[in-house]
């Protein structure tokens, strides 16, 4: 799944002298609120990280309470889903005109019935709703599933992503993994049987055939033959 970065960072942490006696305790809560929100010096969504303390020793800063500064290098792991990026969620709920998941357990999307391509048609099965593909039966959409979607727009302040299954690497992620490169080719193959046979319907118009390229070549090769023999 794409929006998944690693990020090396320099950071300082301001701990009270209260925590002096437990400054790891400490530093680990403050970095702990970063979790899980949409960070602008991060540019995402800060999902884990691990920490090294530079050195031992650490800067008192002035004021009324003088906390003191703790330099550490941090690795982070940020969700930074784009527009166009490629995410997968498990989805929560179907209905007519919508399809709702989760994507890592914390960030809700919701793909809209315009934004669903017309292969996939919504049907409902044993009271539940579901889509199904036109073209290939085992392509199942349903509550429980993991898709996998283009990202449209991310809302930053609640975390809410808008989707798109207009693309046709998008769906079922069970489906799309064993099926998608055959259903391409076979695709690939349909496509080039309906341009043989625009190209036929070209060539005969009405009752009359017109001749094709290759028969004016024949045509032209005899001519020349006849010149050749006079």
């Amino acid at each position: 799944m794409e929006g998944l970065t690693k990020s090396d960072a320099n950071l300082i942490v301001y701990v009270h002298p209260s925590q002096s006696k437990n400054v790891d305790k400490a530093i680990l809560r403050e970095l702990s609120t970063l979790l899980f929100k949409y960070s602008q010096a991060f540019d995402g969504v800060v999902l884990a990280y691990s920490v090294d303390p530079q050195d031992n020793c650490a800067r008192i800063l002035s004021g009324v309470h003088p906390y003191f500064g703790v330099r550490l290098r941090a690795n982070l792991l940020i969700f930074s889903p784009k527009p166009n990026m490629l995410l997968e969620g498990k989805i929560v709920k179907i209905t007519r005109g919508s399809i709702h998941c989760i994507v890592l357990g914390f960030s809700s999307a919701i793909i809209t019935d315009e934004n669903i391509r017309n292969e996939l048609k919504y049907k409902a099965k044993h009271g539940e709703g579901v889509y199904v593909s036109r073209y290939h039966k085992r392509h199942v959409i349903k509550v429980g599933a993991v898709i996998r979607f283009v990202v449209k727009s991310l809302d930053e302040e609640i975390l809410h992503i808008s989707g798109s299954l207009i693309p046709a690497n998008t769906g079922s992620v069970h489906w799309l993994d064993k099926y998608f490169v055959d259903a391409a080719t076979d695709s690939n193959k349909e496509a080039k049987t309906e341009e043989e046979i625009e190209m036929q319907e070209q060539i005969i118009v009405g009752r009359e055939t017109l001749p094709s390229a290759n028969d004016h070549k024949v045509k032209k090769s005899k001519k020349r033959r006849r010149a050749e023999d006079q």
